[in-house]
């Protein structure tokens, strides 16, 4: 089976989005960027374009503000930050002054689920399911630098908000060759064919998702990989051909609460569009508190990490029908 993924190569998803901004700002003289004084992700604009650079400071509820506020003068603004504080501290400014007027306010961050060792105070494990609930929001998780920038240039000609949910940004691994894959907003990706089940992932698990469909290809099991990188809008289209041609077959692994995010966005396409499944599991963050640690100790520790993703993609694949 072809894979389309190299593992080994690593990217700094914070530099794309700073050199992707820098060379948009040529294109758009209406682009801004706002931090509350995380502006990691925006050096290469703010060394470009200083008057359209604002820091607000250690204020998110600030940023989302006068991000509103430049994108009513016919603005478009960026706003960067840590997503476990851009995500939980301005939820009313983004639902009040962002969604319900639809303004092109781009919310881009890091620290998307247990990475960075921060503790439960600085985990985005909540963030899916608050965007995915606010009206007229886009909603995305990305697990491959190299599709930022992609994403970012699509989302300048989106007349309402988009929200862009990241890893740690320092070094992230690189999933797709250039080229491969069509990458659109409202569409999933199919990282790898397979027809005896279908593995659903999102952001930092996809890398994770492939390792272990490689696993299971050892013991004779084809497993299709698909990265939903847009949770909202969600592709239905593609989860219900995936039903149909991998046997009903679906588990999701998550770096979120296992309910509300992924698993919990597809479960309500199949009771929608009345999809008969012969088995479905979840993998995610169990209702705890995570602790300290490393991404791959904590997925391990929560029941979510490689060798519970083979297993449970093993017991879906010997279900009966």
């Amino acid at each position: 089976m072809p894979v389309t993924f190299t593992f080994g190569e690593w990217f700094s998803a914070r530099t794309i989005i700073g050199q992707t901004l820098a060379d948009l700002g040529d294109e758009y003289p209406n682009l801004w960027t706002v931090t509350p004084d995380i502006g990691m992700t925006l050096v290469e604009f703010r060394e470009k374009f200083p008057d359209r650079f604002i820091d607000v400071g250690l204020a998110e509820q600030a940023a989302v503000g006068v991000a509103a506020g430049l994108a009513y003068e016919g603005n478009i603004p960026v706003v960067s930050g840590m997503l476990p504080f851009l995500s939980m501290r301005t939820v009313e400014q983004i639902r009040s002054d962002v969604c319900y007027p639809n303004l092109p306010v781009k919310i881009i961050g890091t620290h998307g689920g247990l990475v960075g060792n921060g503790g439960s105070t600085h985990y985005a494990v909540e963030d899916l399911s608050l965007m995915c609930s606010l009206t007229n929001m886009t909603v995305t998780s990305i697990g491959d630098p190299l599709m930022v920038g992609e994403i970012l240039r699509q989302s300048m000609k989106m007349t309402g908000p988009i929200y862009i949910r990241l890893g740690v940004g320092k070094s992230d691994q690189a999933i797709y060759e250039p080229g491969t894959h069509d990458i659109t907003i409202g569409k999933g990706i199919v990282a790898r064919e397979g027809s005896d089940v279908t593995l659903f992932a999102h952001g930092t698990t996809v890398a994770q998702a492939l390792e272990a469909a490689d696993a299971l290809e050892k013991d004779g099991h084809s497993v299709r990989v698909v990265d939903m990188f847009t949770l909202k809008p969600i592709d239905a289209d593609l989860i219900e051909k995936c039903a149909k041609e991998t046997g009903g077959r679906f588990v999701v692994v998550e770096d979120h609460l296992a309910y509300g995010g992924l698993a919990s966005r597809i479960a309500d396409v199949v009771v929608d569009r009345g999809i008969h499944l012969t088995a479905f599991e979840r993998l995610g963050i169990p209702q705890v508190f995570a602790g300290f640690g490393s991404d791959e100790e904590l997925r391990d520790k929560h029941g979510y990490g490689l060798s519970a993703t083979v297993a449970a993609t093993q017991r879906v694949i010997a279900a009966k029908g």
